[in-house]
């Protein structure tokens, strides 16, 4: 079973690209500072509902539309 923190970093980056944002784009849309997004991305990072909601935003989807199939 993949782990839902690379699941969850790999629909950030789907959706990153999908929308043509860059990840510094990103951060900036979501108040994030621009290195973290990288580790969102990969995995690496366990994102705090915070950020989770703060990353819907930046996309304009609610958390559940950005967790589903997670």
């Amino acid at each position: 079973m993949e782990d839902v923190k690379i699941k969850f970093g790999l629909k950030v980056k789907d959706l990153r690209i999908s929308n043509g944002y860059s990840q510094e784009k990103l951060a900036e849309l979501s108040d994030l500072d621009r290195t973290y997004i990288p580790g969102i991305e990969s995995g690496k990072r366990n994102v705090s509902l915070v950020v989770i909601e703060k990353i819907a935003k930046a996309f304009q989807m609610s958390i559940s539309e950005l967790m589903n199939n997670i």
